[in-house]
């Protein structure tokens, strides 16, 4: 098996969801572009709290930063997102293998019970 690097964008991103309350800003910017005041309205939280948690999103590059006159809008981006995917697919794949495979095992134990 490969060696990763153990400081990659990828790391990052994890180290950026690890967070939840980053992830619920994300969750709340998946309905559109939000400010940090808006945001901060939302969690019941001071707008430079949110502030730094929109920065650790912006630089791993889940969160996108638009300028309009004073304001800054947030937006979710989705390229972080399907590295994840990438990543965790061959997890998916085999967890479905084991549900398939503990399918068949109940399937057996009801043959089982009606003879």
């Amino acid at each position: 098996m490969p060696r990763r690097v153990k400081s990659g964008p990828l790391d990052e991103v994890f180290a950026a969801l690890a967070n939840p309350t980053r992830r619920d800003i994300l969750d709340a910017l998946l309905d559109g572009e939000h400010t940090a005041g808006e945001l901060a309205g939302k969690f019941d939280m001071a707008r430079p709290s949110v502030s730094e948690h929109l920065r650790a999103l912006r630089e791993t590059g889940l969160v996108e930063e638009r300028a309009e006159g004073r304001h800054r809008f947030y937006r979710v981006t989705g390229e972080p997102m399907a590295e994840l995917i990438d990543w965790l697919t061959p997890y998916e794949r085999f967890w479905r293998d084991r549900m398939i495979a503990l399918g068949g095992v109940l399937d057996r134990m009801d043959d089982d019970d009606d003879e």
